[in-house]
């Protein structure tokens, strides 16, 4: 005998699908509320005629720059007296040499020199191997007025490019005392003045160029 399937259990709710709850979304947050502008407070009249009468006001620009220091003044700007103003330029000769000269002299003949400097150059210029390229005469000067123009001799001679230069005293024989009044000057000025600093060494010139009454100037380069 066959026996018979069995026939399943009649589910009448078998066929229905039951749907799951869905999660429940959460909701979104507020938006930010807008920024409100802040009205200025109102002015009073007397701030509100200021503001009318200046109108309207740009921010200053700053500009950064160095400033250098000021120039020193001179004498006429100081206005000192002619005796301190000499004082002082004095001491602006003194200061001014950048170097310590040896001196030597007789009773006409004079010579210095940078210490330190060469012995051989100074023979060449003893002897007058060196060109002379310019000349001044002092004849008949004050010694002030000597001692401009050695100073502006000395100046213009080294701006334009000379090496040897020849500076005529006279032997002052026709000086108070017969002393050479210019001749020691020019000695003072070249190794103290204000043209010491261009002046590599001097020396009484050979007699074809005025013997002990000039003295040759040996310049810097």
């Amino acid at each position: 005998m066959t026996k018979k399937k069995e026939t399943p259990f009649n589910n009448p709710f078998g066929g229905i699908k039951l749907k799951q709850p869905e999660p429940e979304k959460k909701a979104a947050p507020p938006p930010p509320p807008k920024p409100v502008a802040k009205k200025p407070a109102p002015l009073d009249e007397e701030s509100a005629l200021f503001l009318e009468a200046i109108g309207e006001v740009a921010p200053v620009r700053t500009v950064k720059a160095r400033v250098g220091p000021p120039e020193p003044p001179s004498a006429a700007q100081l206005r000192l007296p002619n005796e301190e103003a000499e004082s002082l330029a004095r001491l602006a000769e003194l200061v001014s040499a950048q170097a310590e000269f040896d001196l030597s002299d007789s009773d006409e003949f004079i010579e210095g020199a940078v210490r330190g400097f060469d012995a051989n150059v100074m023979r060449k210029l003893r002897t007058g191997d060196f060109t002379v390229q310019a000349h001044l005469d002092l004849h008949g000067l004050t010694r002030d007025d000597a001692k401009l123009a050695v100073e502006g001799f000395i100046n213009k001679s080294r701006i334009a490019g000379h090496r040897c230069v020849l500076i005529v005293t006279g032997r002052g024989l026709n000086s108070a005392d017969q002393v050479p009044v210019l001749k020691a000057g020019v000695q003072q000025w070249l190794s103290r003045g204000r043209p010491a600093k261009q002046v590599l060494g001097f020396c009484s010139a050979r007699p074809k160029d005025g013997g002990t009454g000039a003295v040759y100037v040996l310049l810097r380069r």
